[in-house]
């Protein structure tokens, strides 16, 4: 632990178990928590918006020091929390720490950890289905060409949606919309969902997600048979106009069962990929969109290759697929037990570097 600095975490600061050993002390209200000078408080979304202004103190007066630690979110949404709370500049002068989940600007002072990727092995249902990946692979005629899963209504996948539907690319797409503001809700079809959620759908409700997974994170889950029924995953991701990289479950999943994927994200985000050791499908696919700064162009140049894997033999693709599909599932299962038990450690570190930089204001 670094100088006379001692750690006090909210339950609820998603980082809690893993550093619960190093603790000095937990809370679940922070109005209540009496600070002491040098002390390090971890907080999670919904304690650090309760308690703005005594946060804006603390930082303000300098004497203590306040992370908000939501890795559930990163980069964009992040950023946005942070303007939308009024501590945006707070968080830039080295006053507030942030533990997110993605990438973020190199003035943000931000630990990274990947939680999507560590909690992708915590369902059974998921380690069930990384045995069935063969199948993926053994039916080489499938009902449907891709999976595109969605889930709140984003303008990046409003504008991919309407894209492939223009050109009849849904038709034999097997697809989700959970968000009706600018499209209908489509949902699977009953037989390819999660078997522990049962559908209850309100029809004029605008978001059905927390109706679709009785109010639990049941987007998490791979459901081994839209993987096995199509040839590769069109991933959807969170961000994609804020050029740094928030990998939530939506990569890890196809991952996970061993399933092409081509990824609609931010620039730079198949980069970040390669960073952690994984390979993507260059061989068989032109990823060079990967690195095409207007948003606009990525999109549209995402939509043609779709369309012309869709007029391939997506047989033969797949076979083709396959060396990267289980590289990838073996290190997925390797990377989150190193992630999880070596974050302690780069916490230390990042607390220790910002502790010092704060001493030379």
């Amino acid at each position: 632990m670094p100088g006379l600095s001692k750690i006090y975490l909210d339950t609820f600061c998603e980082v809690y178990d893993l550093l619960k050993p190093w603790s000095a002390g937990e809370f679940w209200n922070f109005a209540e928590v009496e600070v002491e000078h040098a002390g390090v408080y971890l907080l999670g979304r919904d304690q650090f918006n309760k308690n703005l202004h005594k946060i804006r103190s603390i930082a303000t007066e300098g004497n203590s020091f306040i992370i908000l630690s939501n890795p559930f979110e990163g980069s964009e949404t992040i950023k946005t929390h942070c303007e939308l709370a009024g501590v945006d500049e707070l968080v830039r002068q080295g006053r507030i720490w942030i533990i997110g989940g993605g990438d973020m600007d190199s003035d943000y002072p931000c630990l990274t950890y990947e939680t999507f990727l560590t909690k992708v092995f915590n369902f059974a249902e998921n380690i069930a289905a990384g045995f069935r990946a063969e199948e993926i692979y053994a039916h080489a005629h499938k009902p449907y060409k891709f999976l595109c899963l969605n889930g709140r209504s984003r303008p990046h996948r409003v504008q991919l949606l309407n894209e492939l539907e223009n050109r009849n690319l849904l038709d034999s797409a097997l697809w989700t919309n959970l968000d009706n503001h600018l499209r209908p809700i489509k949902l699977l079809p009953t037989h390819y969902e999660v078997e522990r959620y049962t559908r209850k759908i309100i029809p004029e409700t605008r978001f059905v997600k927390y109706q679709l997974f009785n109010n639990e994170w049941g987007d998490g889950i791979v459901k081994p048979e839209p993987y096995i029924d199509t040839y590769f995953s069109l991933v959807t991701e969170t961000v994609f106009d804020y050029p740094y990289s928030f990998r939530t479950e939506k990569i890890w999943k196809p991952i996970a069962i061993a399933h092409p994927w081509i990824a609609v994200a931010n620039r730079g985000f198949y980069r970040d990929m390669h960073n952690l050791g994984f390979q993507t499908y260059s061989h068989v696919i032109d990823e060079s969109f990967d690195l095409i700064d207007d948003n606009q162009d990525r999109l549209a140049r995402i939509v043609e290759i779709v369309q012309d894997l869709c007029q391939q033999d997506l047989a033969e693709f797949l076979k083709e697929c396959y060396t990267v599909s289980k590289y990838n599932q073996q290190h997925l299962a390797l990377l989150a037990p190193k992630i999880q038990s070596e974050f302690p450690d780069r916490f230390f570190k990042f607390l220790t570097h910002n502790i010092n930089e704060r001493s030379r204001v």
